[in-house]
């Protein structure tokens, strides 16, 4: 089994969403959503398919993959922690909130522990300045988070993930 087949990912699945909106005016943006909606992440497998379907150079593609930030290009954790790092988030401790879940996680910024639990993000506004610093768990919001609340809000997600240590069993 190929690694591409162990994570879900699956060309012929993939060559169908390409195809089906190949003929779209401005076809990329919209295939990368697809395959990022079907199969949670856009795999090195995708870029042939449509590099062939728009005509397109392999850097190209590549380029706009990874411009755009909220295009994964690995699968995302069980859970999806991001920490904001805009200005007002910073000036109240974002990067020693930052610091703490990364030692805790064993993880750095767009990376997932390895038992798939949590994948961090960064991002830079969630919008919720006054009360920052701010994080968003699985779309939900937390303001005036400190390294002991980001502690009990991760445990109360993962459960036990986040405490037992990487290989055993959850």
């Amino acid at each position: 089994m190929t690694d591409t087949q162990a994570s879900g990912w699956d060309v012929e699945r993939a060559r169908l969403t390409v195809d089906a909106l190949a003929r779209l005016p401005g076809a990329l943006l919209p295939i990368l959503h697809a395959l990022q909606d079907e199969f949670g992440y856009v795999d090195d497998a995708a870029i042939p398919l449509i590099t062939d379907a728009l005509n397109l150079s392999r850097a190209e593609v590549i380029g706009v993959l990874h411009f755009y930030h909220d295009f994964r290009t690995t699968p995302s954790g069980r859970h999806t922690l991001q920490l904001c790092r805009a200005e007002a988030c910073q000036s109240m401790g974002a990067d020693a909130l930052v610091q703490h879940v990364e030692e805790r996680l064993g993880v750095a910024m767009g990376e997932t522990t390895e038992d798939g639990a949590v994948t961090l993000r960064d991002v830079y506004c969630l919008g919720n300045c006054a009360l920052s610093p701010a994080v968003m768990l699985d779309g939900r919001l937390h303001g005036r988070v400190t390294s002991e609340r980001i502690d009990a809000i991760l445990a109360a997600a993962v459960e036990t993930t986040v405490e037992a240590p990487a290989g055993s069993p959850r």
